[in-house]
């Protein structure tokens, strides 16, 4: 049920990934639209503004030139006395005709004295918008949208200058130049259609290549969310493409490396419990075997001793392994704390040469090295520092061959203690020297040597020199001698560490 919500969850991804890109596309060509549509018609206006405009200032100037000086237009005028009216004629057609304008001209009184239009029905003689032509006298020009005074049935662009006595300031008229207000909205229809048609083609491939963006964003989601379904099988085999260099490939990258990870996890793990149940199943079959054959007779009385002598060393085994664990699931957690204090390394390393002495004289072993190291005062907890002195002295016993010998060494620099511990015997193969320090690791699979042994020793050991800021390493020649090296931080240093790690 929570695979195919997720898988829902996802196709839901894609879809509202979907609708806000194509609402975003929208209302972007939308506002643009409406932008470009304003600027237009502003820019039309405008420019019809100062087309009318210069048209009645022309006209004017051009009357002015052609009137008698000594004759004067007043409100007893019914017309225009021109000295050459047939030319004033011609010239106000031409702009009729080629420009698609209506001209009036009227006396101070707004009274039309000449018109020359293809539309308008205004006469001479009209009273044509008195307030409109007094705005111009007082104004010296006028722009306005309208009827002028009703005298057309729809809007028009109107512009109006006056016409002066020659050079002076005396005005004897009026020139009113109109043109039709339908032919900006005709053009601005038209270039909203284009504009639509534009912006439909614009938003299809727009849309197209949003969807074909947003597949390819959401499918390699999907593949992650496939092969986390199939890690919660049990299959950590299934892997996701890292071909992009985005945050969707880095995705990738750390998606893989997280299913590595549970894939070793998951290996380990099996290994573990392989492990563990190997280990148990043999001390336990062991003690199963020799009790129940002292129970029904098998062994015979005199022989009980020597077999209970080994179910209790198989118990110690047995306890051995569960204390190891426990370590390890304390470390593990970090549940495991340490009681760092200062003390003597050489000490320690005395201290459990000693609780060896009985298997070093067994197998005739040397030890090297003792008479030449000097007190080592360390910084760190004593007990789990004498755990690993334990377990590798332990581990180069048992594989010390007879007669062979032990050399031990502790250094002193400027930052830290370095410990080394070289045993002669059959050593560890080049291509096992980096599993030993591994969970469950023996490098003898045939268990005839280690027997006793569960594999956890160097794994711990290494754990606990790290949780004191060091490290261990091993090196080996084989058939001649391994050697386990490792360091730990003086004080301060490792105060730096608890410091950094906090």
């Amino acid at each position: 049920m929570r695979l195919k919500n997720s898988f829902y969850a996802k196709r839901s991804l894609f879809r509202k990934y979907m609708n806000v890109s194509i609402l975003i596309v929208f209302f972007s060509f939308l506002v643009l639209g409406i932008i470009l549509t304003l600027t237009i018609t502003n820019y039309w206006s405008n420019e019809k503004k100062v087309v009318l405009d210069n048209r009645a200032e022309n006209i004017a100037e051009f009357i002015r030139k052609n009137v008698a000086i000594n004759q004067v237009i007043n409100d007893r005028a019914d017309s225009v006395f021109i000295d050459h009216p047939d030319s004033i004629n011609d010239f106000l057609k031409l702009y009729v005709d080629d420009v698609g304008i209506d001209i009036v001209v009227t006396n101070t009184n707004a009274k039309s004295i000449l018109v020359v239009s293809n539309t308008t029905e205004i006469k001479t003689n009209m009273i044509v918008a008195p307030d409109y032509v007094q705005r111009t006298m007082k104004e010296g020009s006028c722009f306005i949208k309208g009827t002028l005074g009703g005298l057309y049935q729809s809007e028009r662009y109107i512009a109006a200058r006056p016409i002066y006595y020659n050079q002076g300031s005396n005005i004897m008229g009026v020139v009113i130049v109109t043109s039709d207000s339908n032919d900006i909205a005709v053009f601005s229809d038209m270039v909203l259609k284009i504009f639509i048609l534009s912006a439909i083609a614009a938003l299809s491939i727009s849309f197209l290549a949003i969807g074909i963006f947003s597949y390819n964003l959401v499918k390699p989601l999907k593949q992650m969310a496939l092969a986390a379904k199939q890690f919660g099988k049990g299959d950590f085999s299934v892997r996701v493409s890292e071909s992009s260099n985005d945050e969707i490939g880095e995705l990738g990258v750390a998606f893989n490396n997280m299913a590595e990870s549970l894939s070793s996890s998951e290996h380990i793990r099996k290994s573990f419990v392989a492990n563990v149940s190997h280990e148990l199943k043999t001390p336990m079959t062991t003690i199963a075997g020799f009790i129940d054959g002292i129970l029904d007779g098998t062994i015979p009385p005199e022989k009980q001793n020597y077999y209970l002598h080994i179910v209790s060393e198989e118990i110690k085994r047995l306890s051995r392994l569960v204390r190891s664990m426990l370590d390890l699931s304390r470390i593990d957690s970090g549940e495991l704390k340490m009681n760092c204090q200062t003390f003597d390394l050489l000490e320690t390393l005395v201290t459990v040469i000693i609780t060896f002495e009985q298997e070093i004289d067994k197998k005739n072993i040397e030890i090297r090295g003792l008479d030449l190291i000097t007190p080592k005062m360390v910084y760190g907890d004593k007990d789990l520092i004498h755990q690993v002195v334990y377990n590798l002295i332990e581990n180069a016993v048992k594989f010390t061959n007879e007669g062979g010998c032990i050399d031990f060494n502790i250094t002193e620099s400027l930052e830290r203690f370095d410990f080394v511990i070289r045993n002669s015997g059959q050593g560890i193969q080049k291509a096992e020297i980096g599993l030993v320090f591994d969970r469950f690791y023996k490098t003898d699979k045939s268990r005839s040597k280690d027997k006793k042994g569960l594999g956890l020793g160097l794994y711990l050991v290494r754990s606990i020199i790290r949780m004191h800021g060091g490290d261990i390493t091993a090196d080996s020649v084989y058939g001649e001698y391994c050697e386990f090296n490792f360091y730990l931080p003086k004080k301060t240093v490792h105060k730096k560490q608890e410091r950094k790690n906090s």
